[in-house]
């Protein structure tokens, strides 16, 4: 018999992909989770408003730049500006939806990992957002910023007065770029492509997309990512799989190794 070490074959890493219709169960489930916990959350307006406060003078003590400058630039054309509004509306939930499912159908040993975190992180958002509703920059009017996509198009959202789908006082954390971050790095530890790293460009791009749009507060999205750091430390990725076997030449998972034994032991 042959005790040659080959890579492990890229066909077995579906004994790691989770059953798939109790992973729409639990993806779909966390959802409604989500949005019911954002509900939770509306009516705060006052203290939300009274948080912006508190955020935008703490940013200002600590020398973080101005939101407005970002905005400034967005607003150099209209079609800029309705560029990032589309980019903000449109791109969130499609593109991790489209992260989950590419790592279910093609790196199922890292899709377990990376579900874990995404749902820890906006877990503790949820937590957040209920217990500190901060208002967007765009409300405040000592911002000095603009609602970009009430004047300009297109808008995910109402008159905060009347909008019962989202919660509008949930600034912190953004979870558009605690997504997006998520993305980057997952795609990142899944693949060997050279070009990996350019996948950071998409929480970069969100970061930009967030604050000019005065959406979110640069602290937003630092907290966003402080969140994902932590549940990125209490939740690992697999160690050695098929995945990432192939990888370093002449390398076996676990499981080949102990087989390859048996097989030298039994000859």
């Amino acid at each position: 018999m042959n005790a040659r070490t080959e890579p492990a074959p890229a066909g077995s890493d579906a004994i790691a992909r989770p059953p798939l219709v109790r992973e729409l169960l639990l993806v779909a489930g966390l959802f409604l989770v989500y949005k019911f916990g954002r509900q939770l959350a509306t009516g705060h307006s006052g203290e939300a408003f009274h948080n912006a406060h508190r955020v935008w003078d703490f940013e200002r003590a600590v020398h973080l730049p101005g939101e407005g400058a970002v905005q400034s630039l967005l607003l150099h054309g209209d079609g800029l500006v309705h560029l990032a509004n589309t980019y903000y509306a449109a791109v969130h939930f499609p593109a991790t939806a489209a992260f989950l499912i590419w790592l279910y159908l093609r790196r199922p040993a890292h899709y377990v990992w990376a579900r874990r975190v995404l749902a820890a992180v906006t877990a503790a958002a949820l937590a957040l957002h209920l217990l500190f509703p901060l208002a967007p920059p765009r409300m405040p009017a000592a911002t000095g910023l603009i609602d970009t996509a009430r004047l300009y198009g297109p808008s995910v959202y109402g008159d905060p007065a009347t909008d019962s789908l989202s919660n509008q006082f949930a600034a912190m954390p953004s979870l558009h770029f605690g997504w997006a971050l998520m993305v980057a790095v997952g795609l990142i530890v899944a693949t060997r492509s050279r070009w990996r790293w350019l996948w950071l460009a998409h929480p970069l791009l969100t970061l930009l997309v967030i604050v000019g749009t005065a959406n979110h507060y640069w602290l937003d999205a630092i907290v966003a990512a402080a969140l994902l750091g932590l549940a990125l430390a209490a939740i690992h990725g697999p160690h050695r799989t098929a995945t990432t076997a192939g990888r370093t030449q002449g390398s076996l998972v676990p499981a080949q190794r102990d087989e390859q034994a048996l097989v030298g032991a039994g000859r």
